[in-house]
């Protein structure tokens, strides 16, 4: 059985998901289940060590075949998550793949390297040409998964399956094999290299999720509170955020940025806004670096949908408290009406 890390100190950890560990697999799903039971269908069918066993069998004859996987997340030695191909269709060269994970797996960005590993391997070995993401509408941490993949969303199945008494609507991501970057040019929404003296994998996810938690903390969709308080703890208290989207540039201290923000986001100027990562190309010299990012972002403003588009550029800093942004400056593209 193959183990491959997800980190650098060996703490979380990829590896196929067998029927044998049915018990260890009933265990998580039960403290999953509150979370991943109205997105994930097999979760609701795997309720007791049998059908937890059939649940795997099933993905166990998939792979024999060559149609399915399935694989598990360990951090610190206890199942938290997966991710899986639950389609994988070698003669049309496409295929599916699914993430879940229980609360204690969250937030570290676990599912996203993941993914891109099935993702590397699909295009990279199997010379897949094209890689589906299945998600209901209203499952908005999968949606941003799909985006930091740098999926593109094509269309939504209306009412396409039923689930407990209501009829779900589905969406279809996907990413081409074109549009992926080659092995080890991978950052955080699927472009990008790593270069440079004093360059590790995990300098580069730690810079990821720096980034992931600075986009992550304006989204305010589906009843999501924004939270831009976490910028302070991603930057240095010295840092700078630049807008330079008019005829001057506007510097920013951390407050002067974070406050009229964090109104817009709660008093209904500003809703069902989210901003992601579409490519990204970072540098890293010894204790510095710097990112490069095109940015996409939605929502509606005074009730009214926009999309709009952009650039940033970070400067990152090693601390003693460890990696930190410097400073942040964008520029956007006009905003168009939806």
């Amino acid at each position: 059985m193959f183990t491959l890390p997800l980190d650098d100190g060996d703490h979380a950890l990829l590896r196929p998901l067998e029927p044998w560990q049915a018990p260890e697999f009933l265990a998580h799903i039960d403290r999953a289940r509150a979370t991943v039971d109205p997105w994930i269908p097999w979760a609701t069918f795997s309720t007791d060590l049998a059908s937890a066993r059939a649940t795997l069998q099933r993905y166990a004859d998939r792979h024999a075949a060559d149609t399915g996987r399935i694989f598990g997340i360990w951090l610190d030695g206890t199942l938290v998550g997966g991710v899986m191909f639950p389609r994988f269709e070698t003669d049309s060269g496409y295929c599916e793949v699914g993430c879940w994970t229980e609360p204690a797996g969250e937030g570290r960005g676990l599912v996203t390297r993941a993914c891109r590993v099935l993702i590397d391997w699909a295009f990279g070995e199997r010379g897949m040409s094209r890689v589906e993401w299945w998600v209901a509408t209203g499952n908005t941490r999968s949606i941003e998964v799909a985006r930091r993949l740098g999926m593109t969303r094509e269309g939504v199945l209306r009412q396409r399956y039923p689930y407990r008494g209501a009829r779900q609507d589905s969406e279809v991501w996907s990413v081409l094999a074109e549009e992926w970057p080659p092995a080890g040019e991978g950052a955080s929404a699927g472009g990008g290299a790593a270069s440079g003296v004093g360059s590790t994998a995990g300098v580069q996810r730690e810079l990821d999720r720096l980034m992931g938690v600075f986009m992550d903390a304006f989204t305010n969709t589906d009843g999501r509170q924004p939270d831009l308080d976490t910028i302070r703890d991603i930057f240095v208290p010295q840092g700078r955020i630049i807008a330079n989207v008019g005829d001057e540039p506007v510097f920013y201290d951390l407050d002067a940025f974070i406050e009229p923000r964090q109104k817009m986001l709660t008093d209904g100027t500003l809703t069902e806004f989210t901003e992601w990562e579409v490519s990204a190309r970072t540098e890293i010299f010894g204790s510095v670096a710097h990112r490069f990012s095109e940015y996409r972002k939605s929502g509606r403003h005074n009730g009214e949908p926009f999309e709009g588009s952009g650039h940033k550029t970070t400067q990152y800093l090693r601390t003693p408290a460890g990696w930190r942004m410097a400073s942040l400056a964008w520029d956007d593209a006009p905003a168009t009406a939806r």
